[in-house]
């Protein structure tokens, strides 16, 4: 799981928790059955309607996805493209028919595939390319659903709220009921506005930052590949990729990224 999505989520709901007991309020308030139902109830069924049914399916392999996924080992692939241009280098372009079909990785076995079947440069980045853009459509349907029930429970809450006032101004004529009524009313309200800032919009937040972390990576795959392509040397196709890696990830001066990349996997 990662460790700093779940810090976050600990820290926000301690937070809250701590804070209200401090003011005298009892935090377990909050599980009230029809404010429940009717801020989560209500905030999914405006969901499905805003987005679609397949889209609010995948929400909880998004959860999943949210808290376990790592961040892509930037420089184990720099390492990994800088071999395959060794290769290349060595014996040929058409040697790296054999190590194609061996990659996991989809996206890096298509782009050296193509360069193995002599695409021209202009068309294989046009193809990566395209699937990089097919890939951000994909992850941005997926981030939708977390939006889109950001902006609502709020709005569910207040719906809740005005059900509940609705029913104290029905019983006014019973004074000793009207405080322990209005201070369930809101309960409603705040609801929809904790799980809106705590749960859906971090989600999404968290998301759209994996998406553009898979994005960064693919972008090094790339310029990786249209260098072996271009048959440049393999240490200027290392020195251009460590380019997309942050310098605390760098290797040393005069150090190889293939033997930084094994000394970390060995770590």
């Amino acid at each position: 799981m990662k460790v700093s999505s779940l810090i976050g989520l600990v820290v926000a709901l301690a937070g809250l928790y701590l804070g209200a007991t401090m003011e005298g309020s009892n935090p377990m308030a909050v599980l009230s059955p029809s404010a429940m139902l009717i801020v989560l109830g209500g905030t999914l069924g405006a969901t499905i309607t805003g987005t679609s049914f397949d889209a609010v399916k995948n929400i909880p392999k998004m959860y999943m996805k949210a808290f376990n996924s790592a961040p892509p080992d930037l420089t184990g692939k720099v390492g990994e493209l800088v071999g395959y241009a060794e290769s290349a280098r060595r014996d040929g372009l058409l040697a790296l028919d054999e190590v194609a079909n061996s990659i996991e990785d989809p996206f890096t076995r298509k782009g050296l595939q193509l360069v193995v079947d002599g695409t021209d440069p202009d068309l294989v980045a046009d193809i990566l390319e395209s699937e990089n853009d097919a890939m951000r459509k994909r992850h941005q349907a997926s981030v939708q659903p977390f939006e889109k029930a950001g902006g609502y429970a709020p709005t569910m809450g207040i719906i809740g709220t005005v059900f509940g006032l609705i029913h104290v101004l029905a019983n006014l004529d019973k004074p000793e009921t009207l405080g322990p009524s209005i201070s369930a009313a809101f309960v409603a309200t705040l609801l929809g506005v904790a799980t809106a800032n705590i749960v859906y919009l971090p989600l999404a937040a968290r998301l759209k930052q994996l998406s553009q972390e898979e994005l960064h990576a693919r972008g090094l795959i790339v310029e990786g590949i249209l260098s072996i392509q271009a048959g440049d040397n393999p240490r200027v196709v290392q020195e251009k990729l460590l380019t997309f890696v942050p310098p605390a990830g760098r290797p040393a001066d005069g150090e190889s990224v293939t033997t930084a990349a094994q000394q970390k996997a060995a770590a």
